[in-house]
């Protein structure tokens, strides 16, 4: 997922056009990055859930303490960006990864699940930050008539992300929880298994934090490429972030910004639980390592998904084709939860192409009309993000209770509201 926001110009100087690539080849790497890592959660959580014998609500607490960052820090970041600018922001916000990365080493050795929780939390403050300085600054290197197609390239790069991230942690992370069972071992013998196992994280999460400080180092290279011109809009007074909520006052933004929270949520939601789904005998019977690598066809399946959506958006209603794919995610969602074997397991996973097109299409429908408070609106929808905090929880706690196959109702039910407000907002603005 990206956002998408409409944020002051920010003008290279003259004769620097090779600079500006430069710097546009360095937003893309961003995406990669911060979308890989988002996804490694659903490579984490069955680990989690197995090491520390989590019920699925408990180990959903590993999205609830991701996103809630995107409710805590996006409106502080944004007035870091009016402060100090975008590039030192985004600085900001990679040494905030790495130092979540860093803390799993500390986790690791507690083998206190709370732990992880705290490094989860920190390393998505820093993601948080880089997200909202990346996909302005994708959209300034450039003229605007064609700020669409880049955004659309950077978010290619962030599903390309999503989709190799996952199947390399899974190697990483999964592949010896085949052949230990951790409720036979005895309490010391399950310390210290959880402290070597728990190790693996730390150490992959290390690497990705030695990653990011040399991207940092790029960043803080590249920080004088730009002048930043600020408008009266980014010069606001203090207030002016609460004032943004004023905006639900109208109904399609309001409408949209809880599509946002839904979408967010139910994608993240089914994500989470794809690896625990396949393993079931009546799914697939998939072993932890199987199953995870089979996450990438879920989020290869947006990544495609966003090369077609392109051609469609341009030829056909956006939401028309925003209900469509809504519709079709609540089709996938009740054959997978009513059949079993495969019909079953990649008719979840196919529910990854319907989500393709969906983050940015819910967007622009939600800000037609906003004009010059249309930064307020991206600033409101980088709140809705919360939905990936709320939504995997209200899953989990229906898996415990129901089961597995009998929870998808709960996203089922999130692409339906999604559905009606693609009819909705199908028609012209001033219609609605």
């Amino acid at each position: 997922m990206s956002l998408v926001s409409t944020q002051p110009e920010v003008a290279p100087p003259p004769g620097v056009r090779d600079e500006v690539a430069q710097l546009r080849v360095f937003l893309f790497a961003l995406f990669f990055i911060f979308g890989g890592i988002t996804s490694l959660n659903d490579v984490i959580i069955p680990k989690l859930k197995e090491l520390f014998t989590l019920s699925y609500a408990q180990a959903m607490l590993v999205q609830s303490a991701f996103f809630a960052a995107y409710l805590i820090v996006s409106l502080p970041a944004a007035a870091l960006v009016r402060r100090v600018g975008y590039m030192r922001t985004a600085i900001v916000g990679l040494l905030t990864m790495a130092a979540g990365c860093v803390v799993f080493v500390p986790a690791s050795f507690s083998s206190l699940f709370g732990m992880f929780l705290l490094a989860i939390f920190i390393l998505a403050t820093g993601i948080t930050i880089v997200q909202v300085v990346a996909n302005p600054l994708v959209s300034m290197t450039g003229p605007p008539a064609t700020v669409h197609s880049r955004l659309t390239f950077a978010q290619a790069f962030n599903a390309l992300g999503t989709t190799i991230f996952p199947y390399i942690g899974s190697l990483l992370i999964l592949s010896s929880l085949q052949t230990v069972d951790p409720a036979g071992l005895a309490r010391e013998a399950l310390d210290a298994y959880r402290e070597t196992e728990t190790g693996v994280i730390a150490y992959t999460y290390v690497g990705l934090a030695a990653v990011t400080l040399l991207v940092a180092g790029a960043v803080w290279a590249l920080r004088n490429r730009f002048s930043e011109t600020r408008s009266a809009e980014t010069a606001a007074a203090p207030g002016s972030a609460l004032r943004a909520f004023g905006l639900l006052a109208r109904p399609r933004f309001r409408f949209g910004a809880l599509c946002i929270f839904l979408y967010v949520g139910a994608e993240v939601a089914l994500g989470s639980l794809i690896v625990n789904y396949l393993m079931q005998p009546e799914v697939l019977g998939f072993d932890e390592l199987s199953a995870g690598k089979s996450v990438p066809l879920y989020w290869g399946g947006a990544m495609i998904g966003r090369f077609i959506g392109a051609y469609l958006l341009r030829v056909r209603s956006p939401g028309k084709v925003l209900a469509c794919a809504a519709g079709a995610a609540v089709l996938l969602l009740t054959i997978s939860g009513q059949s079993g074997g495969a019909l079953s397991g990649y008719s979840l996973l196919a529910v990854g192409l319907c989500n393709s097109i969906m983050f940015p299409t819910i967007f622009s429908l939600a800000s037609e009309g906003l004009g010059p408070r249309a930064a307020d609106g991206s600033g409101i929808i980088c709140v809705a993000i919360v939905g990936g905090a709320i939504v995997p929880l209200i899953t989990g706690h229906a898996a415990d209770v129901m089961g597995l196959q009998a929870a998808l109702v709960v996203p089922a039910c999130c692409y339906a509201v999604i559905l009606a407000f693609g009819l909705y907002a199908r028609r012209a603005l001033d219609a609605t």
